[in-house]
């Protein structure tokens, strides 16, 4: 049998509309420091068919992620994210907050305004604030929606070289140019031509 205070703050959980943040949960439930409760709460639902998960700081009910299959339904993907968005969203993850000039000069051509409309919309990035420079360019960062559609707590969670490397998803032109690279890095540099005998 859960205490009083974890039955308060499943039934917070459960009627939220959207993730809450310690501070949501504290405010609903009362308790003060609600995440040693959360902890245990997480603790309780393990294994089962519903588990308690932190996605950027903030805590939400979910299907087990092995039970997915289950209550996915039949429909049509009203939009499908086009290569150009997939990069976009990567380089944002990678390195936010960046600007829209930043993302070009990262992918080498220029993007639509589509891209990053469609990318807002979808609730996976937004705008960031303004950096300090001449201009002062808008720049992006991801959401909360983008931690939670892709399963991770933090962005510390995303893949790095190695992970990528191991699963395939490097294209073999990249590696190419990564060996290329380091074995330019290896080589020792040109000599300087010499000025003298010259006026």
């Amino acid at each position: 049998m859960i205490g009083d205070h974890l039955r308060a703050l499943e039934a917070a959980l459960f009627a939220a509309e959207a993730p809450m943040s310690p501070a949501e949960v504290s405010a609903a439930t009362g308790i003060e420091e609600p995440r040693a409760a959360l902890a245990e709460l997480a603790e309780l639902y393990e294994g089962r068919g519903i588990e308690l998960v932190e996605r950027g700081g903030r805590w939400l009910l979910q299907t087990a992620p092995d039970l997915a299959h289950i209550l996915r339904r039949e429909r049509e993907e009203p939009r499908k994210l086009s290569r150009a968005g997939i990069e976009t969203l990567a380089i944002i993850a990678y390195h936010e907050p960046v600007s829209r000039a930043e993302i070009e000069a990262i992918r080498g051509v220029q993007i639509s305004k589509g891209t990053l409309d469609a990318l807002i919309e979808a609730g996976w990035i937004k705008p960031a604030g303004r950096r300090e420079v001449p201009g002062r360019p808008l720049t992006y960062a991801t959401t909360s929606g983008f931690l939670d559609h892709f399963g991770l707590a933090s962005r510390k969670d995303l893949p790095g070289i190695d992970d990528l490397r191991a699963a395939g998803l490097l294209d073999p032109v990249d590696l190419a140019l990564e060996q290329a690279h380091l074995s330019l890095e290896d080589q020792d540099p040109p000599e300087a031509e010499s000025d003298e005998g010259e006026e």
